[in-house]
């Protein structure tokens, strides 16, 4: 981070320059195209920063569809708000992989029941904006080919937005995306014995 400039003609001076700066950024980025951004890392925020962007497209008018690979039946207020809204279609794997299912088979055909609905999202141009959120522990398990959900982002439709979220990102993943983001962990609440609150993690 830069040192304050406290004298206000020398702070005026430095503002400007890095406006010129920021200015001929934005002057020469003028590709108008679909967008992959990839949320990744331990920390907290992760799908709360994709369904921000599921709300940001849709008060654009925008179609969008979420796949949501880890929730299972989880009573949350994202899916309770966003399914009644116009313009979001919404999809939850079946049980939801976790812990709790004890169950490979049953975990991988799960998988690739929630992975037909995001595929199917992916290859229509009539969405705007797909979120696959906790996409990469599907990967990270060996539930699904890894090579299969590459091509599918990669031939997905020119002016398609696509927002992924998941610990541990594969090196492929995170070569293809557009933007990539890791999120750190510093603190976290449940380490210090506070359970998870509504309307923050669910």
């Amino acid at each position: 981070m830069s040192k304050v400039i406290k004298d206000p003609e020398q702070h005026a001076k430095r503002m400007q320059k890095i406006k010129m700066h920021v200015d001929k950024r934005i002057a020469n980025a003028q590709q108008d195209k679909g967008t992959f951004v990839l949320l990744t890392g331990n920390g907290k925020g992760k799908s709360s920063s994709a369904l921000g962007m599921v709300a940001r497209a849709l008060g654009h008018g925008m179609k969008v569809g979420v796949v949501q690979f880890l929730k299972g039946d989880w009573d949350t207020g994202e899916i309770s708000f966003f399914k009644a809204q116009p313009n979001v279609d919404w999809f939850i794997m079946d049980s939801g992989f976790t812990w709790e299912t004890q169950n490979r088979e049953q975990d991988i055909a799960s998988s690739k029941a929630a992975w037909a609905s995001a595929k199917t999202l992916l290859e229509d141009d009539s969405y705007d904006l797909v979120v696959l959120d906790e996409l990469t522990y599907l990967l990270h398990y060996d539930y699904l080919e890894e090579d299969q959900v590459l091509d599918a982002i990669m031939q997905r439709p020119d002016t398609q937005h696509l927002v992924i979220t998941g610990r541990g990102a594969s090196d492929s993943l995170i070569e293809i995306a557009d933007t990539v983001s890791e999120i750190k962990e510093v603190k976290h609440a449940f380490k210090r014995g506070i359970k998870a609150q509504k309307g923050l993690e669910f």
